[in-house]
């Protein structure tokens, strides 16, 4: 995967308009009394190592300030969306037994399956504390509003997570099964937007569109994931052996010849950066990758037009920036 200055621009400018969220749900974390040293351990390890989520805030932010709101005020309920996903990462880890992620070591890797799923359980509880409260303070409606999307949220990416790991080691699943899995994770995604739509007091035709946005955006920032994860020896072993195989493997497995050849390979006991590009190049040819490239422009093309019920034109331009940087180099 080529690196690009839109991706880079994008991902800097979420860092920037999400960080403030971030950064009240790790003050929130490392400041919490937590006399057990070997579960504070693995809370700070995780807030001050690994956890960077600036793009759920941010979302939450632009869907706010894009129906004439104040981004400021979707502070706090960012924090707990930052909560919220970690704890959700933490699970996900003890699920795939992923022990690095990005070439480094995850809490489960470090600290094992016992301390993972309990960290994991206390920013859950901290994040709930933090939405509770800051629904508190909104008109009483908006607050259930968002305490059920929330809600509903988590319990589908909940529910796809379950699905996902009856994939484990089931290299005949087809993509259509798959992308069913990818589109019902890009619920936080879908929330968030809709979340921060709500707290900037949007109208329902806004907070519709906003929600659509959130959810393409999410299943292509999925499937931009997924193409990466083909690139990486050490993450595409795993998948091979505790997850689900990448979306466009599962693509170009419906060409027999090219399957043969990409199994081979993926049965190797190490799997070498040189393997890996062998992969990338069988594939990329394809015109099973080339059916799910085309299915990728047709979501983003479609998504786009429902960006026009959004009446401030800078944040709709940040919007579809968002979008085809996502997709830019696929």
């Amino acid at each position: 995967m080529s690196s690009n200055k839109s991706i880079e621009k994008v991902k800097k400018f979420l860092e920037k308009r999400g960080r403030d969220a971030y950064e009240v749900a790790k003050k929130e974390i490392l400041n919490e009394k937590i006399e057990y040293k070997p579960v504070r351990d693995a809370l700070q390890y995780f807030m001050r190592e690994l956890w960077q989520n600036f793009q759920h805030p941010a979302l939450l932010s632009l869907a706010c300030e894009s129906v004439g709101g104040k981004p400021e005020n979707t502070i706090s309920v960012g924090a707990a969306l930052v909560l919220f996903t970690g704890a959700a990462d933490l699970h996900d880890d003890i699920i795939d037994q992923s022990k690095t992620k990005s070439s480094k070591t995850t809490v489960f890797g470090k600290f094992g399956r016992d301390l993972t799923l309990l960290a994991g359980d206390a920013l859950l509880l901290k994040g709930f504390t933090i939405l509770h409260e800051a629904c508190e303070e909104l008109p009483k409606k908006q607050g259930k509003a968002i305490i059920n999307l929330v809600k509903e949220a988590f319990f589908e990416i909940g529910i796809a997570e379950a699905k996902e790991a009856g994939f484990k080691g089931n290299w005949n699943l087809t993509p259509e099964e798959y992308l069913n899995v990818i589109r019902m994770k890009a619920a936080i995604a879908e929330m968030a937007t809709r979340v921060g739509a709500i707290i900037g007091g949007g109208s329902s035709d806004e907070i519709e569109a906003l929600g659509n946005y959130g959810r393409t955006l999410g299943i292509l920032a999925t499937i931009r994931d997924e193409f990466i994860d083909v690139f990486e020896p050490d993450e595409l072993k795993n998948r091979a052996e505790n997850e689900c195989l990448p979306l466009p493997l599962l693509y170009a497995f419906r060409n027999p010849k090219v399957k043969k050849k990409i199994t081979h390979l993926l049965r190797k006991r190490e799997l070498t950066e040189k393997d890996a590009l062998k992969i990338v190049e069988t594939i990329a040819e394809t015109k099973e990758i080339q059916i799910l490239k085309r299915k990728i422009r047709f979501l983003l093309e479609r998504e786009v037009n429902t960006l026009k019920v959004i009446k401030n034109p800078d944040v709709s331009n940040v919007l579809k920036e968002m979008f085809y940087a996502t997709v830019e180099d696929l």
